[in-house]
């Protein structure tokens, strides 16, 4: 029985822990601006800086000035570590229902 409690414990500790990371991720991810938000999607989703541009209608040097910002901002040492960040957040979902 106490083995049973020390789990459950455990087991809400994890859950606390990942719960105090993916708000730590959301504060980061509300200090973007929308343009640097958007940018963070598409880059995550795997696009490329010149497709971007293409698609939100700026230069390739503007994607890549909102791309520096985001992983600054975010404090993503590396575009997976974004990608990563953008899938505990759940942009990619978020960006589909809003399409």
């Amino acid at each position: 029985m106490l083995d049973a409690i020390q789990v459950g414990i455990a087991r809400d500790r994890a859950r606390l822990e990942d719960e105090k990371a993916v708000a730590g991720l959301r504060t980061r991810f509300e200090s973007l601006t929308p343009r640097e938000r958007e940018v963070m999607a598409l880059a995550a989703a795997g696009r490329l800086n010149k497709q971007i541009a293409y698609d939100i209608g700026v230069s390739e040097i503007t994607v890549k000035v909102h791309r520096g910002q985001v992983m600054r901002k975010m404090q993503a040492a590396s575009l997976p570590d974004l990608a990563r960040m953008a899938d505990r957040l759940n942009l990619a979902r978020e960006q589909s229902q809003s399409c």
